[in-house]
């Protein structure tokens, strides 16, 4: 069975390419939570993202946005405590901001994926990248969301996050043509 090469042998990985990256997600919490696991990826690999994944849903309240936003000093510092997270401030701090903006969208917009998918007027976008160096880091399209989550006060948003984040909750399809999930999800 053909894969996406980046999926490698790690069965967690593998799991993760064949079962979730690219499927498209119209729910608001789910879309936090990657929104969640991206900020947290910022210079580190996926992988590391996806052993700690448990950790990160236990920490953070299911990824309950509501619960996030109004998190106190004191969970501030648990949470740079935790050893099963990624113990970085300014992604802790950012995360709690991020879930205030979030929520702050989805009163504007009905819900955050209502927002979110405009940009692609509500459907992924399919393309045709023969191999994985063909699949490029950023677009323009994640350069504008990128700014506007910016300008909305997001942190950790930056172009190369926002086009990861489109990849995972599947804005975009970017399985190489020959991985069978391509093919799978072009139908979306």
């Amino acid at each position: 069975m053909n894969r996406c090469p980046w999926s490698g042998t790690d069965p967690l990985y593998v799991a993760y390419h064949d079962e979730e990256w690219g499927v498209p997600i119209y729910e608001d919490r789910r879309l936090f939570e990657f929104l969640l696991l991206e900020t947290f990826q910022a210079g580190l690999s996926w992988i590391t993202i996806l052993k700690k994944r448990e950790n990160f849903r236990y920490a953070f309240d299911q990824f309950d946005y509501e619960k996030i936003a109004t998190y106190s000093d004191e969970k501030f510092t648990v949470l740079l405590q935790d050893t099963g997270i990624i113990r970085n401030a300014l992604k802790i701090k950012a995360t709690i901001s991020n879930a205030q903006a979030f929520i702050k969208i989805q009163k504007e917009f009905g819900s955050f994926a209502t927002y979110l998918w405009a940009f692609t007027e509500g459907k992924p976008i399919q393309h045709t990248y023969k191999a994985h160096s063909d699949v490029p880091a950023t677009t323009p399209l994640s350069d504008l969301l990128s700014s506007d989550l910016k300008k909305r006060g997001f942190k950790f948003v930056g172009s190369t996050v926002i086009y990861a984040y489109m990849q995972a909750i599947g804005m975009v399809n970017d399985h190489i043509t020959s991985c069978f999930r391509h093919k799978q999800l072009k139908g979306f």
